[in-house]
């Protein structure tokens, strides 16, 4: 009976807990960068920084001041799908808010 399941696991690729340990892996991180523009207003940046990248007060003025001042600012790291959803989000509120904001994406 052994032998059959055996077999049987192996005609449908069953993988036992070993194999599955050693073909798992940890998906990749992105960085979302903000870029500087000369019409968004630095408080809408800040306000952007805190709702939607959780970050408190002294984190999102210093990153608001690197966008500003060296052209690119880290809001954060996540993996690809949380990146992009947040990169949407805040693209939307920007667009109705009437500021052409970007954002992007570069894998770590």
């Amino acid at each position: 009976m052994a032998k059959s399941v055996n077999k049987i696991e192996e005609n449908f690729g069953v993988l036992t807990k070993k194999d599955a340990k050693n073909k798992l892996k940890k998906p990749s991180l992105y960085k979302v960068v903000m870029l500087n523009d000369d019409y968004t207003p630095m408080d809408f940046v800040v306000y952007l920084l805190k709702n939607f990248f959780q970050k408190n007060d002294n984190e999102a003025s210093k990153i608001m001041l690197e966008v500003h001042n060296k052209g690119a600012g880290i809001c954060g790291v996540f993996t690809y799908e949380i990146a992009e959803s947040k990169i949407l989000k805040v693209i939307n509120v920007s667009r109705k808010n009437g500021f052409p904001l970007l954002l992007t994406i570069e894998k770590i």
